[in-house]
């Protein structure tokens, strides 16, 4: 059983920058991979990005690239997520996520656990 708890969000002009952490509970943190999703209003949750087990392999959605950083502390059971160059079309509920299982990492169900998600709004 894996706890997630989302922190970071907040309000930050068009163009500053945020980091979001997500602390984990439970000795097997380091086993997951995780990831970051959000969800807009009246939007579906989609993804944003992924990282493996060891922190050595990462991967982003196309909107993010480039802007965005997946990172992992495995002594500090903790992911980060830090977001430079924000847009208003950035502003969701982020959530973290840790699963088990292997597939495509994009696809939600994939995910076992997720955390109770952190806001993020990005004025223009």
């Amino acid at each position: 059983q894996v706890q997630l708890v989302e922190s970071g969000g907040g309000l930050v002009q068009a163009g500053g920058s945020l980091r979001l952490s997500c602390a984990a509970s439970g000795r097997t943190f380091s086993r997951y991979p995780m990831g970051w999703f959000r969800q807009a209003p009246g939007k579906e949750r989609e993804f944003v990005a992924t990282i493996n087990w060891s922190g050595g392999s990462t991967y982003y959605a196309d909107s993010v690239k480039g802007r965005f950083t997946i990172s992992r502390d495995n002594a500090k059971n903790t992911v980060y997520l830090q977001m430079n160059s924000l847009k208003p079309e950035d502003t969701a509920v982020y959530y973290c996520a840790a699963r088990l299982r292997l597939g495509d990492p994009m696809k939600l169900d994939l995910y076992d656990y997720w955390g109770q998600g952190t806001q993020v709004t990005v004025s223009s």
